[in-house]
This record gives structure tokens, C-alpha cells and sequence, in this order.
């Protein structure tokens, strides 16, 4: 099994695009969409659910009316502003956004009338594509541990990828390199990183390249739109290659990608310069030596 993940240094540089297009050139793998934050792959695969289940990270205080006396020492205590005494000054009432789920008022409730069930926190999907299974989630507004959530998305993942014999598992990873990245790449078969030719693209797409250094996962550079700035598209590409990454692609900028996204299909559907690119994109990562097969 190679499990290459697409990840992005920022938000914006073509990589859900270019993942949705791969998921259509290796024709059968098994998906996963780890931007559970903002999760949109499924805006171009259309996956049918067939299964579903909660996510639960965390705790949040809950107040049993029936015993409490609004002595309003948890009001107090709660350093979040979370807890007040409700307008007939009956009941202390917990404000769910507020709630930072760290159980002071449990242990001192003398009444005993607060509760600390554990939060929901997001949605799991398995899902069937016509490209195969695909794995996504949902981070609920304000939701903690995208983080656990991206881990389990990807178990799910390698999990179905043994079940169904598939060669590859292909991740859409989250932007950045905070929590939700580390959870995606973490003993990953390669990263295939898309870059921007933008000082912004440049300096994030560096950060990408340190945080997968770290984690000694191998990473191939692709560059999305580079015609708008060929000169900073080379600087990039001699930054990829100072750092052991290998320059897998270029991807020119092409109002096909615009109309594709409109339509919700990946740009190979449509053909075009940009779907030439990622054609030829995916013949090289046959060869990148990163990817290499995992145990599970």
C-alpha cells in the first residue's frame, strides 16, 4: 500500500484540485479527505455516504436544574465566563461556546448538579466515490482535536485500503503545518507538496518542507499556476531540491480549473493545458522513490 498525501503550506495553491484529479488517474484507490476543518473534496468526487457516525472529543460541563441551588460558586470559579445564574436566578446555566471543558465546576459543585458528558465535536463518513471508498469528516464550528479526528480519518483509510486490496490511499491533506498536518503526513508513504509561485506560497511551502524533514517523510514539489511568475517558480523549485525534495511537476494557469471547480468535476474531466500537467504529474509519482509501500 503507498499512501501519498497532498498537502499545501497555505490555503488557496490547487491541491484539493490536483488530489481530485489524481483520485480520476489511478482509477481505483481509496480517499481521504484530512481537511476536516474545512473539508471540501467532496465537492468534486460526490461521494454517497454509507455510513456515518459522531466524533466526540473533550467535555462540556451540563447543569441538572432538578439539583442545582444557584449558590453560584461555579459562576465564580469559571475563569472561561462560561457558567451564569439564568434570569430567575434559579439555576446556573452553561454557555456551550464558552465551555473550555476543564471540569472545575464538577469537582466543586456542592449540590453535585453538574454534569461533564463528553462533547460532540465533529461527523465520520464512509462514503463510496466512482473512484473508489473515500473516508471524510466534519469538524462541528468551534470543534477541538481536528487533530484525533484527521488520525481517524486516516485508520479508516488504511483500513479500507487492506480490506479492498486497493495500492493507494490518497489524502487531501489540511493547509498549514499546525496539528491537523502532522496527523496527515506522520508515517505517510510520500507528500507531494503544491506550492504558488507568491512570497507567501515560497515561504509556507519552506515551513512544509522543515516539518516533513522532521518526520523524515520524502516530499515531491509541484507548482500550480507557475506561468504567473516564472522566475519565482525557479526559485522555488532550487529551494525544493536544497532541501532533498524532488521537483515532480509544473501546472500553468488555466480558466479550465476555474470552470471545473463551477461545474464540481475534476479538471481532467474537462481536458485543458492544467489537466495535461497533472496527467503527466502522475506518471512521475509512479516513479518518485517516496512512494514506497507501508506495512498497516
Amino acid at each position: 500500500m503507498k499512501e501519498l498525501v497532498v498537502l499545501s503550506g497555505k490555503g488557496g495553491t490547487g491541491k484539493t484540485s490536483v488530489l481530485g484529479s489524481l483520485a480520476v488517474l489511478a482509477g481505483r484507490s481509496v480517499l481521504a479527505d484530512c481537511d476536516v476543518d474545512a473539508a471540501d473534496l467532496h465537492l468534486l468526487l460526490h461521494p454517497e455516504v454509507r455510513h456515518r457516525e459522531p466524533f466526540f472529543a473533550g467535555h462540556e460541563a451540563e447543569v441538572r436544574g432538578d439539583a442545582c441551588t444557584a449558590c453560584g460558586l461555579c459562576v465564580s470559579l469559571c475563569r472561561a465566563g462560561a457558567i451564569a445564574i439564568d434570569e430567575k436566578g434559579a439555576c446556573a446555566v452553561v454557555d456551550p461556546l464558552l465551555c473550555e471543558g476543564c471540569g472545575l465546576c464538577v469537582r466543586v459543585c456542592p449540590a453535585g448538579a453538574m454534569e461533564f458528558p463528553a462533547r460532540r465535536a465533529g461527523e465520520l463518513y464512509l462514503s463510496e466515490t466512482r473512484f473508489g471508498p473515500m473516508v471524510h469528516a466534519r469538524l462541528e464550528p468551534g470543534g477541538e482535536s481536528s487533530g484525533k479526528l484527521v488520525a481517524r480519518v486516516r485508520h479508516e483509510a488504511r483500513r479500507l485500503a487492506v480490506e479492498h486490496n486497493e495500492e493507494w490511499v490518497l489524502v487531501d491533506g489540511p493547509p498549514g503545518i499546525g496539528c491537523p498536518v502532522i496527523a496527515s503526513l506522520t508515517d505517510a508513504s510520500a507528500v507531494l507538496a503544491v506550492a504558488e509561485p507568491t512570497p507567501s506560497g515560497r515561504h509556507d511551502l519552506e515551513r512544509v518542507l522543515e516539518l516533513c524533514r522532521h518526520f523524515g517523510v520524502s516530499v515531491g514539489v509541484c507548482v500550480s499556476k507557475w506561468d504567473l511568475h516564472p522566475d519565482l517558480t525557479s526559485e522555488i523549485e532550487n529551494l525544493a531540491q536544497s532541501n532533498g525534495a524532488a521537483v515532480l511537476g509544473r501546472i500553468p494557469y488555466d480558466l479550465t480549473v476555474t470552470k471545473a471547480q463551477v461545474e464540481g468535476r475534476p479538471v481532467v474531466d474537462l481536458g485543458g493545458p492544467a489537466a495535461d500537467a497533472v496527467t503527466e504529474l502522475w506518471a512521475s509519482l509512479q516513479y518518485f522513490g517516496g512512494t514506497r509501500e507501508r506495512r498497516v
